[in-house]
């Protein structure tokens, strides 16, 4: 009898080690361990998305590959770049890894809660209530913005009360870069306003700016936070007011004379020193508005913020008529451009902006790099410049082919789920996997009609209500899982985030039914796009024929020390040519995009 109990219980142990295993590695969460464990019970291991794909499916079955899921596999040489194998779809009955109850553990192929919540039919009333719960979150934000905080930077949303630079603090660049002592939230916030159809307040806002604002401050802020957050809005503004179309309802403001587009202007000449006294031509990432670049200014910026100039500098001067500024801005690109890896084509996250050496060599989607690509892409919308799509479509390429990871399609076929992870950006070797809030922006230039995105925008909408709001306003949660909050609602929360999950639902605004008339910035500020803007005087003057235009002729470019000249200029306080700043002029349907730049 003892033998029998010995083997019972030997049993009963093998059976609870393979329940336990089975539990944690079959359907329980990835808990981040990706080497393969040489036990064995006779059972086939469950397999999900984050899980090993099979030997023969992927570049984790190569002889000789390193264990672990296919996308944490470098790419095979040669595969990269030729042609990808066309996703094989599932059997009709048989769930495969991409199904969603494989996702979550789920039993079977049949519909699982998850299924039926993300993938069905999004119908119109929901919408119209998401939409006015959009509309809602974004009144209740500005009114409060308005009654305890105009005219300082943003709001303290907990303790009903204003917020601007932090003058006892210079090294708190968290503030500083982005608070300059300009009402921010409220510059921030103009065309959401008009997109949202409110004529009367955008009206009375645009005159609080006018009558209000100066950039004459002793404030050192970011040249990027500055350009998208505040140069962006005004010309955005301004290119609402005088559009002779005025889709968004009377936006029209009486006896404007420009107002707007001086400001941008005023304030994009005191940003200007940050490209003076620059080895590189890639700007100084701060500048004082007041007394230019700061003696101790550092001599690192990341790419994103200076390469990512080019849509508010080149929209101001072709308004202008002036050069200027569009040509330290494309100077910056290039300059970064001409750094990228001769190996891979990729760009690192960190530049000295004196030697031009990489600081940071990671290459990624995220923080630091990511409005750099989508600009170049809008560049080329906006201005036309062949040379801007050029360095889009190299630049897409090399992320294909040394960031992207996992099976063609997102939600079928073969392999592990697609992922674009971060790689040393000499040898396109792994550096991480993590994927920060800022690589959301990708998908918006790869467009796709998912009702996924409804569904998920729905979900966002209502945590955002439900987590963050409190008695003036919208906080900003510190940690997503205890839901700690800061007292502090940034400007972009009412000119990016509101503006964005209204759109998601509100199928009849004009921004939907004008075709692709209208393109957003990388701070959510609406610019149309229109023939004007395609035709500047100075092609020649960003040839790279050394020194010579189309036609042979000696072509003058400024070097850095010169730019000070240039700039003297530039009198913000002139009366405007009438027929420089002429702007009710007539819009053109471009292409789909994807068609332009051959993504399809």
């Amino acid at each position: 009898m003892q033998w029998r109990a010995l083997v019972l219980g030997l049993v009963l142990l093998r059976l609870g080690l393979h329940g336990v295993l089975w539990l944690v590695f079959g359907l329980g969460p990835s808990m981040g361990f990706y080497q393969r464990f040489p036990l064995s019970f006779g059972f086939q291991r469950l397999t999900g998305p984050d899980s090993p794909a099979a030997p023969a499916s992927g570049p984790a079955g190569r002889p000789g590959a390193a264990a672990g899921p296919a996308w944490l596999q470098p790419p095979v040489p040669g595969e990269a770049a030729g042609r990808r194998r066309a996703p094989r779809r599932a059997r009709p009955g048989v769930c495969g890894p991409a199904h969603w109850g494989y996702a979550l553990g789920g039993r079977g192929c049949g519909p699982d809660e998850y299924e039926k919540r993300y993938s069905g039919a999004f119908p119109p009333q929901l919408r119209a209530q998401m939409r006015d719960l959009a509309r809602g979150m974004f009144v209740f934000g500005y009114d409060n913005y308005m009654a305890h905080a105009f005219p300082q930077d943003e709001l303290n949303p907990i303790h009903c009360r204003g917020r601007g630079p932090d003058r006892g603090d210079p090294s708190n660049l968290n503030i500083n870069d982005v608070l300059g002592n300009y009402s921010l939230t409220l510059v921030d916030a103009l065309d959401t306003l008009a997109i949202m159809g409110n004529s009367s307040e955008f009206q009375k806002a645009v005159k609080l700016v006018i009558n209000t604002v100066s950039f004459d401050k002793d404030s050192t802020v970011q040249v990027f936070e500055a350009t998208i957050r505040v140069l962006g809005s005004l010309l955005s503004a301004h290119r609402i007011i005088t559009d002779s179309k005025q889709p968004f309802g009377d936006m029209t403001i009486k006896d404007y004379d420009n107002e707007l587009l001086h400001m941008a202007h005023d304030l994009a000449v005191r940003l200007l020193p940050a490209f003076e006294n620059t080895k590189t031509g890639i700007p100084y990432p701060r500048v004082n508005l007041k007394t230019g670049v700061p003696p101790d200014s550092n001599n690192e910026t990341c790419t994103a913020g200076a390469g990512s100039l080019l849509v508010e500098f080149g929209i101001l001067s072709r308004l202008l008529g002036d050069s200027t500024f569009e040509w330290v801005a494309r100077r910056a690109v290039k300059a970064l451009w001409n750094l990228r890896s001769n190996d891979t084509g990729l760009l690192g996250n960190v530049v000295n902006i004196q030697t031009g050496h990489w600081v940071g060599k990671q290459s990624g989607l995220g923080a630091g790099l990511d409005s750099f690509y989508e600009y170049l892409l809008k560049s080329y919308i906006l201005f036309g410049e062949k040379e801007d799509l050029e360095m889009f479509n190299a630049a897409y390429q090399s992320i294909q082919n040394y960031l992207r990871r996992g099976r063609e399609a997102c939600n079928e076929g073969e392999g592990d789920p697609p992922l674009y992870v971060n790689v040393n950006m000499f040898s396109g070797q792994l550096m991480n996997t993590w994927i920060d809030s800022l690589q959301a922006f990708f998908p918006g230039l790869q467009a796709t009609k998912n009702p996924f995105y409804l569904h998920v925008g729905m979900d966002i909408l209502q945590s955002l209500e439900k987590y963050t709001k409190v008695k003036c306003g919208y906080a900003t949660l510190h940690h997503v899982i205890d839901k700690s909050k800061e007292d502090r609602m940034e400007s972009f929360f009412l000119s990016e985030t509101c503006k964005y999950l209204y759109l998601l639902f509100d199928e009849e605004n004009p921004v939907h039914k004008s075709g692709t008339r209208y393109m957003f910035t990388t701070e959510g500020h609406i610019v149309s796009v229109d023939k004007h803007l395609r035709e500047s005087p100075w092609k020649e003057f960003f040839s790279e024929e050394a020194g010579q235009d189309q036609e042979g002729k000696s072509v003058h470019r400024p070097k850095a020390h010169e730019l000070k000249v240039i700039n003297s200029s530039s009198n913000c306080n002139r009366v405007p040519d009438e027929r420089r700043y002429s702007l009710p002029l007539k819009s053109i349907y471009m292409r789909q995009i994807d068609q332009m730049v051959g993504l399809i």
